[in-house]
């Protein structure tokens, strides 16, 4: 097994991570290098992982360092110990399978098999989007139609379903995070219709509630193509420094106002509201 380090100054993260994923769509590794620099990990055969001069010609500027190494071969077992529950606002347990559910029956059991999909739960922005969903079914809004898009393993829709939203919809334009999000809620026993479709040209759907943990770039072209706007939009995979501009886009265009804001280390995610002046509702 090959692991490929990518390092990209902490300023571009985003935009790197975007090139990224067109090289590894089912995810990459993300590590704080340093306080300036990010470290994302591709792992793959030999011959499967994009060569040294096509991620310097994709990723640019961003690029600090490239460098590749060799694994032991029992990878595939070891992965597992990178992977541990997270528990959302005292609400919520996210897991992979091979752990056991939480301890007592206070919190919602997430089952979610970190495979070939993005999204396991365990990057801050995620975390994000699931403490808002949280703060929505507490206020006794989890409630309606869903929409989650980009849904990588469907964990936020997963959630979603679990907290009280009916019915929920996902879209993937990957076929292995359709494939992982349907198997993922049916593990859960949660029904979730998901989709495959290009969020950068297929028509879109819409819904009351729309999750979208996606980055900055595609965030501004959905507010430029959504048809329809939602009621509620969780908007999250922010740089803190990125909320500004994408809450006023979704506001110049759908009259989406802001209600809350929350903030993990240098990630950050918006809560948006229709036809309401905002207000901050919790942090």
């Amino acid at each position: 097994m090959i692991r490929l380090a990518v390092r990209v100054a902490r300023e571009d993260a985003p935009s790197a991570l975007a090139e990224l994923l067109v090289f590894s769509p089912g995810g990459v590794e993300e590590i704080d290098a340093d306080a300036a620099t990010i470290e994302y990990v591709l792992y793959g055969a030999p011959g499967e992982l994009p060569s040294v001069p096509a991620l310097q010609a994709s990723v640019g500027a961003a690029l600090v360092e490239v460098s590749t190494s060799e694994i032991a071969d029992d990878w595939s077992s070891r992965w597992r110990s990178f992977h541990h529950p997270i528990e959302i606002a005292g609400t919520l347990y996210v897991r992979p399978p091979w752990h056991e559910p939480a301890a007592g029956a206070s919190l919602i059991d997430l089952v979610i098999e970190p495979g070939q999909a993005f999204g396991t739960g365990s990057h801050a922005s995620t975390q994000l989007c699931l403490e808002l969903l949280v703060g929505l079914a507490r206020s006794g809004e989890a409630t309606g139609p869903l929409l989650d898009l980009g849904t990588g393993s469907g964990v936020l829709a997963i959630a979603a379903a679990k907290l009280g939203f009916s019915p929920v919809s996902a879209i993937d334009h990957e076929r292995e995070s359709v494939t992982a999000a349907r198997e993922n809620a049916l593990a859960n026993g949660v029904a979730i219709e998901v989709t495959r479709l290009d969020l950068h040209r297929d028509v879109l759907p819409s819904a009351p509630t729309i999750t979208a943990n996606l980055l900055r770039p595609l965030l501004l072209e959905l507010a430029e193509r959504l048809s329809e706007p939602p009621v509620l939009l969780i908007a999250s995979g922010l740089l803190t420094d990125q909320v500004d501009e994408v809450a006023r886009a979704f506001h110049d265009r759908h009259d989406l106002h802001e209600r809350a804001r929350s903030r993990n280390g240098e990630w950050a995610a918006v809560l948006l509201e229709r036809g309401r002046d905002g207000r901050i509702l919790w942090r």
